[in-house]
């Protein structure tokens, strides 16, 4: 009877020992910041996924970007809606709801994470390289783009190779991959990065407010530290790893320090020229379609905005 007392003691001492284990290897897994959304599910907008194939990736896949750099000349003090056209005000300044998407994800990330120290300007800096300001702040009152900003399929042609990861749903093309929406994500990273930036309850990588919250929490990741200049250069590169890119991006961001002023939505102008050699209008809001409006031949696959 003792024997058989002893047994039964030793099986529920090793019972709660590999229950034990059990919850501390769940525990080791889930990544370090690891939230929950307003609905209780968890969101790792903070972790990139581990794979080879994904660590090959930047937030846009290495799209095309506009490479025009900054006027010369920076206003200063900045002035404000109403700038006299000599003062270059869509070159220079950035319409109001974009701005404000930059302004609300920089307030956002200061309270989620302060050690990050993001600036609203590298926002618009990748912002105004990525799509020319949402083309130039064609957007609606939720701050939705008019229209898809879809760049080329990155099929291996002259771009990266990314075969479809969302069936289409977000660039409607079901057989590659492209850069979706005004900070140019591809749909594989929105996947685990989007953010509901302007809380209607969805992500959307067409919504500017959205676009821009998971576009501080990408440059954010990793621990990085923004007023650090090997940080920012790490974070820029991530998105678009190319060595021009960052050039371009810390010239905007440099610029937009110095004094950006507020301009309308879709008065904008888009920039001249993109890193594939394709050239745009700079006609304010341009409506075609391709990574921030192209009027050069589209690639197949991509998809033109609405009328």
């Amino acid at each position: 009877m003792a024997a058989h007392f002893d047994r039964r003691l030793r099986k529920a001492a090793v019972t709660t020992t590999v229950a034990a284990v059990a919850v501390a290897a769940l525990s080791a897994s889930q990544a370090p910041n690891v939230t929950a959304d307003g609905n209780g599910r968890q969101t790792t907008a903070d972790n990139a996924p581990t794979s080879d194939a994904s660590s090959q990736e930047s937030a846009t896949g290495n799209s095309p970007y506009y490479t025009d750099l900054p006027p010369l000349d920076s206003p200063s003090p900045a002035p404000t809606i109403g700038t006299p056209s000599s003062r270059g005000p869509s070159e220079a300044g950035i319409p109001a709801t974009v701005l404000d998407a930059y302004k609300k994800a920089e307030a956002e990330l200061l309270q989620s994470k302060p050690g990050c120290k993001l600036p609203w300007q590298l926002l618009a800096a990748i912002g105004k390289v990525e799509s020319g300001q949402a083309r130039g702040g064609r957007v609606d009152a939720d701050g939705t783009t008019i229209g898809k900003i879809i760049g080329p399929q990155l099929d291996g042609n002259g771009f990266a190779l990314i075969k479809d990861t969302d069936n289409g749903v977000y660039d409607g093309n079901s057989s590659y991959d492209n850069a979706v929406g005004p900070m140019q994500f591809i749909p594989s990273t929105w996947a685990w990065a989007a953010r509901d930036g302007n809380g209607d309850g969805k992500a959307d990588p067409n919504n500017v407010y959205d676009a821009a919250l998971a576009a501080g929490h990408y440059l954010c990741r990793n621990n990085w530290d923004l007023s650090d200049q090997g940080d920012l250069a790490s974070a820029i590169l991530s998105y678009n790893n190319s060595q021009d890119y960052l050039s371009t991006v810390l010239s905007w961001l440099e610029h937009y320090r110095k004094g950006t002023h507020e301009i309308p939505d879709g008065t904008g102008s888009l920039p001249g020229s993109r890193s594939d050699g394709t050239g745009y209008g700079s006609g304010a809001g341009s409506s075609t379609g391709g990574s921030g409006g192209s009027t050069g031949p589209r690639t197949p696959g991509t998809a033109s905005p609405d009328p």
